[in-house]
């Protein structure tokens, strides 16, 4: 894919160094298809190549009211994807290891600034991929995997646990409840709240200051290679276990009754198989 092909994003540089990428889909809620992934990927891959590009902010466009819902796996969509670019997708690769592990081994910093709900892969891809996390005090995460009869993805079965703990992290998946932006702060998944008018400046005030003439990119980027490095092959193999089993999960009787009740406005009734 061509930078000049991308659509579900706006993708920014600037002469200091910054780069941004809004995710630019408000009719879904900025729901990430795997033609999404695709274009954060070519972004990250144009960014690699440009000496002048420092630091990349990701947030979600204003229209929207949410950073991002999510996944979104309508198969349909797919027909009107040009031949060149679906034979760049994977759709095997439903817990998004390509992408994840992109983000884990790209050598710039990557700054979320979360201005809207963040459901699903909305957080999980800022998990992986985020060396810093700023949210609005508006905003929510919902890691509601649960809720769909499936399992997280972009490596969180491994990641969550290593920010909050074992219990607190099997306690966030197992009952899938919304997590407020205060919650996130004390559990350590974000590192500031603010208003959602300060937001984007703060960001970019931080973002600043990792940049030359502030601050030594070339100190960051080492920092940032080392403490990834030992963890680069356990992330792996995890994303291999979450594709597999969310290939499982997703031919199994609760995760099609999931998708019914969702459409009824239901409860689903689970029966385990």
């Amino acid at each position: 894919m061509k930078i000049s092909e991308i659509e579900d994003l706006v993708y920014e540089k600037e002469e200091n160094g910054i780069c941004t990428i809004t995710l630019n889909q408000p009719k879904r809620k900025n729901a990430m298809s795997f033609v999404t992934f695709l274009e954060i990927e070519t972004v990250l891959e144009d960014m690699e190549a440009d000496k002048n590009a420092k630091v990349l902010i990701i947030t979600g466009t204003k229209d929207a009211n949410a950073f991002s819902s999510g996944g979104y796996f309508n198969m349909n969509m797919y027909t009107s994807v040009p031949k060149h670019i679906m034979e760049e997708l994977d759709l095997q690769d439903i817990a998004v290891k390509r992408l994840c592990m992109k983000l884990w081994d790209f050598s710039k910093p990557v700054i979320f600034a979360i201005n809207g709900l963040a459901v699903g892969a909305g957080f999980t891809m800022a998990l992986a991929g985020g060396d810093l996390i700023y949210m609005s005090e508006d905003a929510y995460i919902g890691f509601y995997f649960i809720r769909r009869a499936v399992m997280a993805e972009f490596g969180a079965d491994f990641l969550l646990p290593f920010y909050v703990g074992f219990q607190k992290a099997k306690e966030l998946l197992y009952f899938g409840k919304k997590i407020s932006p205060q919650d996130a702060l004390e559990l350590g998944l974000v590192n500031k709240v603010l208003p959602h008018s300060e937001l984007i400046s703060y960001t970019r005030e931080q973002a600043k200051k990792l940049i030359p003439p502030h601050g030594p990119s070339l100190s960051i980027k080492l920092m940032k290679k080392t403490m990834h490095s030992y963890f680069k092959d356990i992330l792996s193999k995890t994303l291999d276990l979450e594709n597999r089993g969310l290939r499982e999960l997703m031919k199994t009787h609760d995760f099609r009754e999931s998708m019914k009740s969702l459409i009824k406005k239901t409860d689903p009734r689970f029966k385990g198989k």
